[in-house]
């Protein structure tokens, strides 16, 4: 008897943890039992809903801030599920290394020039006798350290 209600309460709680949980109609605490996703996590996904349901993993990546394509995959293999679908990773964006912030800052510096490049051209404008935003240095004395 004891071994068919354990046999029954375990069969359950596996069934819970496999359960899909819905962005668009968990609570806070339904969001915090999917591996990944914590109280900060969390309180995002709700916050963005208020603003109405998620239509699709795109539109929940584009609105929870600290998702990208690589969490919401994780996160739908964990059991979340956007308007009752898993993850179809082909609907989103390939992943970028550290996200959409690195990659405008890659484009800035292609635009400005490399950190070199630019350190290279104010050698140059010192050395042609143009100040620049830099002093030029003096040489530093045999045996003496450079001065700042």
């Amino acid at each position: 008897m004891f071994r068919k209600l354990l046999a029954v309460v375990l069969a359950a709680a596996a069934f819970n943890v496999l359960a899909a949980v819905d962005a668009n109609r968990a609570t806070q605490a339904e969001l915090e039992t999917v591996k990944g996703i914590g109280p900060g996590l969390s309180s995002k996904i709700v916050k963005a809903r208020e603003t109405g349901a998620f239509k699709s993993w795109a539109d929940f990546v584009e609105r929870v801030g600290g998702v990208g394509p690589g969490n919401a995959a994780r996160f739908s293999q964990a059991g979340l599920t956007v308007g009752g679908s898993p993850l179809d990773a082909s609907s989103l964006p390939a992943p970028t290394k550290g996200g959409a912030k690195v990659a405008a800052e890659a484009g800035e510096r292609t635009a400005k020039g490399s950190r070199t490049e630019r350190a290279e051209g104010k050698a140059a404008k010192t050395e042609s006798g143009d100040k620049g935003t830099r002093r030029a240095t003096k040489p530093a004395a045999e045996g003496k350290a450079p001065q700042a």
